[in-house]
């Protein structure tokens, strides 16, 4: 089994998480303001945190202008910092942490009465207390906070989760079981442990924390709009402080969480990823694509790619598989000379020891191969049309459908059947621990200026599904029905199914 995790891996205990929450960094915000000031001295913040695209971005915080500002986040070279600006406060971790695939659990515990500086403010990433510096400054010891500091933080004045409190910066990328302690400041050994395998995992621990007056728990359980218990931002510690949604939808509400880690897409030059790394966008004149978190050596897998925007009669999207990315990286070095699949550096030359299996949408439908092009009047392509894929690795066959109908490769009818096993799209190259296949996607364009959008779903889509089907497992949220034997790609199916 080979797939990428990073740092945070599925739980695997008697806890799960069940849902997490998406922002996006242009504008997706919960804020709230409090009736009336809690502990400013002391307090902690935990939450798992899933990056997006490693850019800059705000986990919560305060902000009224000028220095007037707190925040915790997470800086684009991958510290997590907190910073305040009228008394300098500067702390954040010496270790990067710049894994997109993975969950990163994070505790930030307050106690400015603390006669010692570095017991005021303390990080932990993964259950271990973090060493940490000047924010970009590695040599140069943090900024602490004065004793007694009242921090600004924790005030009347509007309180963000997944940006400041002003709604500026918010986060790209997914946070899930949020807690703010109002009083206490708690260690990660309140909220996590680790298990007989020494991976950091979540513990139930609602029923042994003292949340204080504006203290609050996120479990994004609920799918409503309206700040109240039925709402995204529904506080469930009992205090009833529940949170203001600003564009945030049932979308955003999903079941990538700790204790069940979904793929996502890898982040890839000149691609620009967005919607939790699940849509890809493209807007020059050569050939790039993206390929997912996780690698496939074994088992039967489906996932979906919509064609968002596929730029006219001279469109250029592909989707379907590669292999060994890392090692042959020609899904995204852009070599090809307007769109030219044959380019040297391009599909064209790729070999038996990294083949790619792919259907694109061009003025021409093609399927290919890595070394051979089929074009044999497959099924038109056009914008908001869904491709299903159904990749069987114990038998090496690869099923391709266009709007629910699976093509069979040998004479471009639609009358393929991943169940069955029969009139497969792709007989592929068989996966072994030298050759790991990957879903992905390429988009290019000829001469054209305007740019390719994808969107995929390996379960927690990024486009409105709606008809909804699980896979076999009841995993997993997907337009079109899931293949009998089929799974969506996650850690708990991996685990079970093998991958």
């Amino acid at each position: 089994m080979a797939f990428l995790l990073g740092s945070a891996n599925s739980a695997r205990g008697g806890y799960d998480i069940d849902n997490s929450l998406r922002f996006n960094n242009d504008d997706s915000t919960l804020i709230k303001s409090f009736d009336a000031a809690g502990n400013r001295r002391t307090f902690t913040v935990s939450t798992w945190v899933k990056l997006g695209d490693l850019a800059s971005g705000k986990i919560t915080g305060t902000q009224t202008g000028g220095n007037n500002y707190f925040f915790i986040g997470n800086k684009d070279n991958g510290q997590f910092t907190i910073q305040q600006g009228d008394n300098g406060i500067r702390v954040a971790t010496v270790a990067l942490n710049r894994d997109p695939s993975a969950w990163y659990h994070t505790v930030f515990a307050f106690d400015t009465t603390q006669g010692t500086d570095t017991n005021r403010v303390k990080i932990y990433v993964n259950g271990v207390l973090a060493d940490v510096c000047r924010p970009e400054a590695f040599t140069t010891a943090a900024d602490y906070p004065s004793q007694n500091l009242e921090l600004f933080h924790n005030m009347t004045t509007a309180f963000g989760v997944g940006c400041r409190g002003d709604g500026d910066n918010p986060l790209e990328g997914s946070l899930s079981e949020f807690y703010f302690i109002d009083g206490t400041q708690y260690a990660a050994s309140n909220f996590g442990e680790f298990n007989d395998n020494g991976i950091w995992i979540p513990k139930e621990a609602k029923d042994d924390l003292t949340f204080g007056t504006n203290g609050f728990y996120l479990e994004f359980k609920q799918t409503g709009t309206s700040q109240n218990s039925s709402g995204i931002g529904a506080d469930t510690s009992g205090n009833d402080n529940h949170f203001a949604v600003a564009n945030l939808g049932v979308l955003d509400v999903i079941t990538d969480t700790p204790t069940n880690n979904f793929a996502t897409l890898m982040l890839t030059k000149d691609i620009t990823l967005t919607e939790g790394n699940l849509i890809m966008s493209h807007n020059r004149e050569y050939w790039d694509g993206a390929h997912a978190t996780i690698g496939l050596t074994s088992g039967k897998w489906y996932w979906e790619h919509r064609i968002d925007d596929a730029d006219g009669d001279d469109r250029r999207i592909v989707g379907g598989i590669v292999s060994n990315p890392e090692t042959y990286p020609h899904i995204y070095d852009g070599k090809g000379t307007n769109g030219d699949l044959a380019a040297s550096g391009t599909y064209g030359t790729v070999s038996s020891a990294s083949p790619s299996y792919m259907y694109t949408a061009w003025a021409t439908n093609l399927i290919f191969d890595g070394t051979d092009t089929y074009n044999n009047n497959f099924v038109d392509i056009d914008d908001d049309d869904v491709l299903s894929f159904a990749l069987d690795l114990d038998n090496n066959k690869f099923f391709i459908a266009v709007n629910g109908s699976y093509i069979a490769g040998d004479d471009g009818g639609t009358d393929g059947d991943p169940a069955a096993g029969t009139n497969e799209t792709f007989d592929i190259v068989a996966a072994s621990t030298s050759r790991v296949y990957f879903p992905a996607a390429v988009v290019g364009w000829g001469t054209n200026t305007s740019s390719t959008t994808a969107s995929f779903n390996f379960g927690n889509s990024s486009f409105a599904i709606s008809s909804g089907n699980a896979d076999t497992n009841g995993i997993g949220n997907f337009e079109y029905a899931v293949p009998d034997g089929f799974y969506s790609i996650c850690t708990k199916n991996l685990a079970k199914y093998g991958g």
